[in-house]
């Protein structure tokens, strides 16, 4: 069994926290993203910035995992905010509809994703 190609880094502020993640984030590394989490919601920590800079790959597992920890910190009355995310990830979750964890921004802030579509107008001329 090979080792898990992530390092979580995390760094407490009186009731805040920071998690910094490091590699890549798919069905093996997702649990440790869990874990992670959950101690610090365990521990009494209910606002959690994660900092995905140094994350190169990020799949649904991963997805699923900052989406359950984000309702457990809102049911607590906390937050889950990813900051930094990689381009692909940030295109995920505004197309999905949850780019509310990203920061705090409105869906598509600083996301390089396409406009909706609109249809043309109707002519409004006579015929």
């Amino acid at each position: 069994m090979s080792l898990p190609q992530l390092n979580v880094y995390r760094h407490d502020r009186r009731n805040r926290t920071l998690i910094t993640l490091a590699g890549e984030i798919d069905l093996e590394t997702a649990p440790l993203v869990s874990a992670s989490l959950r101690d610090c919601l365990y521990e009494g920590v209910h606002t959690i910035d994660v900092d995905l800079t140094p994350v190169t790959f990020c799949d649904v597992s991963g997805l699923n995992a900052f989406l359950y920890a984000s309702a457990q910190a809102t049911g607590a009355g906390g937050s889950l905010r990813l900051h930094h995310p990689p381009l692909s990830l940030g295109r995920i979750l505004a197309l999905t509809g949850y780019a509310f964890l990203l920061n705090g921004r409105p869906a598509g802030a600083g996301a390089a994703t396409p406009a909706p579509q609109r249809p043309a107008p109707l002519p409004t001329g006579p015929r």
